[in-house]
This record gives C-alpha cells, structure tokens and sequence, in this order.
C-alpha cells in the first residue's frame, strides 16, 4: 500500500481545517454580537450577519457579509443568536430554516430569575428541532474589542447536544476564551444568573465591617470626645481624623483576622459533637466558612490603613505640640525623666510584633491570590492558611496585649466604666486562641483527625441494628 505524499497530507489537513472552520452566522448586529463576529473573523472564521435592516449595517470589516435573517440562516450550520429575549419572536417564522442546525444563546437578563426558565430553555421551545447551547454571555463586548480576556476568559457552555456543545467550545478556545462544560441545558439558569452577581461573597464581610466599624466608631466617640467634652469640657473633636480611626482600622483587623479562623473551629466542634462528617453544617457556617478569603483580604486592607495611619503620627500637630510641652516643663524645671528600661522593652516589643505580623498578614493576602495559589501544591496553601494565618492571629494578639501594657487593667483608663478599645478588640481573638489551643489537644485532635478520615461513632451500632432488623424480617 503506497503512503500518501507530501501533497496529499497537506490536502488532507487543509480540508480538515476548512471543515473545523466553517462559516458562522450571528443573529443581530448589536455591540455584543458585532464584536463576537469580528473576533471569530479575526480568528480565520468566515463570518455572516442577519439583520432586521442590512442596508444600515456598516460598522463591519471587508469580508463581513449582512443579509436578512433567513438568507444568514441558510449559509450556515451554527448560530449565534445576539438578540434580548424579548425579540426572539421572530424565530418561531424561521423554524423550518433552523430545524438541525446549532442555536447558541448568549443572553442576559436585568435581573437575576427575571423569568421562570432560562433565555436558553425558552429558545429551545421556540424552535423545538435546533440544537440549542448556552454560551459566551459571561464575556463583555469591551473584553472582545480590546482583547483584555485576561479578566474574563472562562466562558462557561452548556446544552444538552454533546456534539454541538463541543464544536462551540472550539469556537471559543479559537478565540482565546477557555470554555467550561456546564453540562445539560438545565445548567442555562445558574450561567445566566452568574454575570448578574454583584461580589455575592464580598456581602457578608463587607456589611459585618460595616456594622464593627460603626459599634468601634460610636464606642470611641463616647469615651475620646463626648466623655472629656462633659467631664472635663475638653474639645476633643479633632480626634475624629486620625486618632479614631486608628483606634478603630486594628481592631477590626484584628477582629476579622480572628473570624477567618472561627468557623473552622466550630466546624471541628460540631464533628466532634455528631462523631462524624457525614452531617450537613448549618448553612450559615456553610456560606460564613466560603467567605473566609473575603474576610482575611477586608482585615488585610484595615491592617493596612493601621499601618498608614501609624507613620503620620510623627507628624501630626497635636503630637509636635505634645512633646515640645513636655520638652519645655523639662527644661523649666531642670529635670528630665530617667530612663525607663522597662518600657523601653515594651515598646520595642509591641513595634516589633506589629512589624512581624504584619508582614505575615500580607504573606497571607499575597498566596490567597489565584495567580500565587495555583504555583503551590495543597498541602503548601494549608501550611500557609492555617500554620502561618494562627501564628499571625498570636503576634497580632501579642501586639496589642503588648500596646496595653501595664494599662491593660488599670482602673484609671475606664470612662464611663468603659475600657479602652484594645480591650474589646482581645475578646474576639483570645476566645479563638483558646479554643484552637483546646482542640489541638491529643484527646481532641485524635478523635477529629480520625473523624475526617472516614470513622464514625455510630457506625457500628447502626450495623448492628440493620442486623437486628434483617433477622426480625427473616
């Protein structure tokens, strides 16, 4: 048998290429389906539009062809229908045309469960004999022009013809998108919903913010301003550009930090109290544990404002005026005030720890980022999460243990019988301390560890009670 020449390959390959690059047709000549279109034709694809009016189409490239619906319909296979749900009316006329050939839906809706089926579902009633395939509604007109698919390059398909559903994923990875398999054409909703969502995991942590910072900032107000303006009727109200906030930015830092671990604890006590992992967790802890990389990179971005607030303190008016005072009574009354080695070591030790947990903090936001935790295997990302995010929560801690000092109980920094802003901040973070040291115990770290590896405290008593039962039976 003779081997086919060089010549014949070439043909062969050429015919092959022609076959995967067929002509597409795209319904609709709007921003969305003109930028798809000149993208695919950009790509080598051979590209004709249908429009209500083609005579006014004249915003496409040579080589573009605009015709009516029904005579873009008969050159080609595959359609794109770049059309609101609201005008697909029209194609109920064009059934007969559309029998057989591939429909891919890429609308959106205004609202998120706008209607009761997916724009994809009720295309697929409209024109009962296509093959319909949801796709490309997750991708921006702008993102096609420019070609800055770097933020938006997943395109999620789904339909329920594999064939059809495969030839529009090549179509996408043609032009630079990376297609995901959704699945059947019931997947058309949760697709059409997903570019209607507005940071659906940043609500939680964004509205508990919210709230600490509002408690934090009505809390400082009344022991910095409200308090010395009527018991000492001082004017205390410039506090509230720099002194409060950096009262207020870390200890929500740290509260947050300190709410990233918790839910992970609670998890572990509610395996160890069911005595096994089969059990659903409340959904609550469910959505609160999905949440947890919002919540540390909101805590990083308050640890950051501490930091920026912290190195104007130098300069600030009232501090110069403060010290220059202090200078001054010193020279007045020919004394200086020894050296305190004491507090020497506890101001470096508190400066110190910052420094330390902070740059772990940031460690921390750094491998949360999908570019960095894709470089490392998962037992590095847990090392860096869980070993590393503690020992963070330990030198945060520390750090403002160490801030107090011998202040921390001291009855004289209570006004109002309210003490000092630090303190509250330590509930938080010392309660998950505590309770992590607890679990990391052997005589509940062994259950756990055992737990979520598959053993269950009731397992053999529910097989011996099938065996009872099957005996009974019998």
């Amino acid at each position: 048998m003779e081997k086919p020449s060089l010549k014949e390959t070439s043909f062969a390959m050429n015919m092959n290429s022609d076959h995967t690059r067929k002509t597409v047709c795209v319904f609709g000549t709007g921003d969305f389906g003109r930028s798809l279109g000149n993208k695919m034709f950009q790509c080598g694809y051979s590209v004709v539009f249908g429009s209500r009016n083609p005579e006014l189409s004249g915003l496409h490239p040579k080589g573009i062809e605009v015709l009516s619906y029904t005579e873009a319909a008969q050159r080609s296979d595959l359609i794109i229908i770049a059309i609101h749900r609201e005008h697909y009316n029209f194609l109920t006329e064009l059934a007969e045309e559309l029998q057989g050939k591939i429909l891919v839906d890429i609308s959106n809706n205004l609202k998120i469960n706008q209607y009761s089926e997916s724009n994809a579902e009720y295309l697929a009633e409209l024109v009962p004999g296509a093959k319909i395939v949801k796709a490309f509604n997750t991708i921006s007109a702008w993102a096609l022009q420019s070609g800055a698919l770097d933020a938006s390059r997943q395109a999620f398909v789904c339909g329920d013809d594999k064939e059809a559903k495969q030839r529009v994923m090549d179509i996408g990875r043609s032009i630079g998108l990376t297609p995901m398999d959704q699945g059947s054409l019931k997947a058309a909703k949760e697709i059409e919903n997903y570019p209607l969502q507005l940071f659906p995991m940043w609500k939680f942590p964004l509205y508990l913010s919210a709230a600490l910072c509002v408690f934090y900032f009505v809390y400082c107000m009344l022991r910095e301003v409200i308090y010395p303006y009527i018991q000492e009727e001082k004017d205390n109200t410039f506090f509230l550009a720099i002194s409060i906030p950096n009262r207020i930015f870390p200890g929500l830092a740290l509260n947050l930090l300190a709410l990233v671990y918790l839910p992970g604890i609670i998890a572990a006590i509610l395996q160890l109290y069911r005595g096994t992992k089969y059990s659903r967790f409340p959904n609550w802890l469910d959505h609160w544990m999905l949440c947890r990389k919002q919540l540390g990179l909101v805590a990083l971005a308050f640890a950051f404002l501490h930091v920026m607030y912290t190195l104007v303190i130098p300069i600030r008016h009232y501090v110069r005026w403060k010290w220059s005072s202090r200078i001054i009574n010193q020279i007045k009354n020919n004394k200086t005030d020894p050296f305190n080695t004491t507090t020497a070591w506890l101001s470096d030790s508190y400066v110190a720890l910052g420094i330390l947990g902070f740059f772990l903090f940031v460690l921390l936001g750094i491998t949360s980022l999908p570019s960095v935790s894709n470089t490392v295997n998962w037992r590095e990302f847990r090392f860096v999460q869980s070993k590393l995010g503690y020992l963070t929560l330990i030198l945060c801690t520390a750090h403002t243990l160490v801030f107090g000092g011998k202040r921390f109980l001291s009855p004289s920094i209570l006004r109002w019988y309210l003490p000092s802003i630090y303190v509250l901040s330590l509930i938080m973070p010392c309660t998950v301390l505590v309770l992590k040291f607890i679990l990391v115990m052997p005589c509940f770290d062994q259950p756990l560890t055992r737990i979520r590896q598959g053993w269950e405290r009731n397992s053999k008593v529910s097989k011996k009670a099938q065996l009872g039962n099957g005996k009974n039976e019998v």
